[in-house]
């Protein structure tokens, strides 16, 4: 089954969209879209260090990704907004990895692969790689739940309960440059955000509990997945913006029924 570059193709963006999906409803609940995004960037310039070096791919856009996360999570002061930093930061890392990946002479690169996915040249060791790295992240959230809705919900609340807000911002930040290292593949840099926030968006609007929203946003992105592989098979478009395209599409729709089942509870008398 594995030979068929098809399945290859929708398993990896599965794997990715289950992590994903979960992980997308912190950044949407914690508002650090501009923080994976910055990260994601970021990742460019790990595969221009990785090809200058010899190393492999996944362990120089791993090692540039917890790089940058961990220098966004320290507390910054100064003159400057945090989301000024923060799209500072994301441009002149896409900027960088740009200008570094033009001096590897002799080197054949796919950038286009890099910055938008290659989800139908996914090989079984990527499969395995994607998986590993997405099932790790998985864990993580569930092991870390707790801890990390407390922390998001009120870091006075998480300190009264003997935790520590910084290292549960922390845990998010591994995962998240897990995340962005075997996403890479599948969506390329420039969409990995879109992969964390529209499927969380999209649940957000008929979830009724954090863990509901979670489950939701994983399924979300799961289908977004199927339906953007076989729209890219069938009308030969880009498959990594396919599947970010068909996220969408299930936003716009959860956007429109969002009133209507507001009303719907309010009649109920459920709690929105």
């Amino acid at each position: 089954m594995l030979d068929d570059f098809m399945i290859r193709a929708a398993l990896a963006g599965i794997g990715v969209a289950l992590a994903a999906g979960p992980l997308g409803c912190f950044v949407v609940w914690r508002r650090m879209a501009y923080f994976g995004d910055a990260t994601a960037h970021a990742s460019l310039l790990g595969v221009a260090l990785a090809l200058a070096s010899d190393l492999p791919v996944l362990l120089g856009v791993l090692g540039a990704a917890l790089a940058t996360a961990l220098v966004l999570s320290a507390r910054w002061g100064g003159t400057y907004a945090a989301d000024t930093l923060l799209g500072v930061v994301a441009h002149a890392s896409l900027a960088l990895g740009l200008v570094a990946v033009s001096f590897l002479h002799g080197v054949r690169i796919d950038l286009m692969g890099y910055l938008f996915g290659d989800i139908l040249a996914v090989t079984r060791a990527d499969l395995a790689v994607i998986w590993a790295g997405a099932l790790a992240v998985a864990a993580l959230l569930v092991l870390r739940w707790r801890g990390l809705m407390t922390a998001t919900l009120s870091p006075d609340l998480a300190f009264a309960e003997g935790r520590d807000p910084e290292r549960e911002r922390l845990v998010l930040t591994v995962a998240l440059a897990l995340l962005v290292a075997v996403a890479i593949k599948v969506v390329g840099a420039l969409l990995i955000t879109a992969m964390l926030i529209v499927p969380a968006a999209a649940a957000r609007g008929f979830a009724r509990t954090p863990e509901g929203m979670a489950a939701l946003a994983a399924l979300i992105g799961a289908g977004a997945v199927i339906a953007g592989v076989a729209a890219s098979f069938r009308l030969d478009t880009p498959a990594g913006p396919s599947i970010v395209v068909a996220a969408v599409a299930v936003f716009l729709a959860a956007a429109l029924a969002g009133p209507r089942l507001a009303e719907r509870r309010a009649e109920n008398g459920r709690v929105v």
